[in-house]
């Protein structure tokens, strides 16, 4: 039996927007959905005795500092100086193996943060942010003080000083004074004590609106990491190996509808709504993974308006679009998961910016215990965002499991 564990030259700017999205997008596609396949086959940092623990609390204090990413010329012209410098307190409760994902997941880490950070540069505002998080431990067992873990945080950041075209005319990356906040990172850890850790790691930190609002480029920051941690407990974690029972093979249909707003420039301050209905079959492969197909159908409010759809306004082909795609969960408990799409239009609107025929979603979602869920996406072309969806729907089992 399988043993698992325990515990530069100037370009336009929506060339600019896509490098930036891409790089953002493909890295967390590759956080996401890559990363925790490290974790699978290794003796993770675990407690030792979880009847006398029912939790172990952990607080980390980090900072980091470091570069920005450009996003074009024009950009790196002006904030050639930047001088980044951030700032994480996160609370978190390490999983003490109630599930199997706990054993999968290498006894990983769940909380919430606080983000704030200076640039020095008032053009840009002084953000702070609140995310969750999880932390993944993986190749523990290399050294008895030491181990590494990487690490996904999603929120909502605030206090940008957003783009104005009089007021604020040279922040062109970001048209809002709310964003997205996304981090991912790597980190290796030193037990100082029993209870002290030092850490040291690089993160990659994504701020964006999802083109909600225009300009859209975004800010992405490649600091490097230093931090603190308390971990309250009176027992050391010991690597503790455990069986996993075999994965139940399953079948399941989901039906979700999102909604969202999109901004297409910037001298046109008004905000188009947009929606998604999809219908997937997936299957489970293993605990982590399923796999399926389906489609979506979309429907974009802009095509009703001359200035977005010129003479072809009002049209019932302007108004929709849609066609096959992939299904992918990436399944973190039995409840939480990360969900993608790659699909083909069978038919689609280029003045609604689906200028390619294909499209993609990356987003995170938690399934209730009716089999409802909620969520959280972003749907891109060619890895350049084109709106927020905020996703809700059913899933259903194709037949009695």
């Amino acid at each position: 039996m399988r043993l698992e564990t325990k515990v530069v030259e100037k370009r336009h700017p929506r060339e600019g927007k896509r490098r930036a999205g891409k790089r953002a997008i493909t890295l967390s596609i590759l956080f996401c959905f890559g990363l925790n396949l490290l974790n699978a086959r290794v003796f993770p940092y675990a407690p030792a005795d979880t009847t006398v623990e029912k939790s172990i609390l952990t607080i980390q204090a980090e900072t980091g500092s470091g570069g920005m990413l450009y996003n074009n010329a024009r950009v790196r012209e002006i904030f050639n100086d930047i001088d980044y410098i951030g700032f994480n307190l996160r609370l978190g409760w390490q999983t003490q193996g109630n599930n199997v994902y706990h054993r999968i997941y290498n006894y990983p880490v769940y909380g919430m943060g606080f983000y704030a950070s200076t640039f020095k540069r008032p053009e840009i505002g002084t953000p702070f942010a609140l995310y969750g998080f999880v932390s993944v431990p993986f190749a523990s067992n290399i050294l008895k003080r030491c181990h590494f873990n990487y690490r996904v945080s999603v929120g909502i950041a605030g206090h940008f000083n957003p783009y104005d075209s009089i007021s604020n005319p040279h922040n062109t990356m970001s048209g809002s004074s709310n964003n997205v906040y996304l981090d991912l990172g790597l980190q290796f850890n030193y037990k100082l004590t029993r209870q002290l850790q030092l850490g040291m790691g690089l993160s990659f930190v994504h701020f964006s609106n999802g083109s909600i609002r225009k300009p859209n480029l975004g800010i992405n920051l490649v600091p490097v990491t230093f931090s603190v941690a308390y971990r309250h407990g009176k027992r050391d974690p010991v690597f503790i190996p455990d069986p996993v029972p075999p994965h139940q093979k399953n079948t399941l249909f989901h039906l979700s509808w999102a909604f969202g707003v999109k901004q297409f420039a910037i001298h046109n301050p008004r905000q188009y709504f947009k929606s998604t209905l999809g219908f997937y079959w997936s299957k489970s492969f293993g605990y982590k993974f399923r796999l399926g197909i389906g489609g979506d159908l979309y429907y974009s409010g802009s095509g009703n308006y001359e200035e977005i759809a010129g003479d072809k306004h009002g049209k019932f082909g302007s108004l929709f679009s849609g066609g096959p795609a992939i299904y992918i969960d990436n399944v973190l408990t039995e409840n939480l998961y990360l969900n993608g799409n790659a699909g083909y239009y069978l038919h689609r609107n280029e003045f609604n910016d689906e200028t390619k025929p294909v499209f993609l979603r990356i987003g995170v979602r938690y399934k209730f215990p009716n089999n409802m869920f909620a969520g959280v996406a972003i749907k891109a072309h060619n890895t350049t965002a084109d709106f927020v969806e905020i996703v809700t729907g059913w899933t259903f089992a194709a037949r009695k499991q």
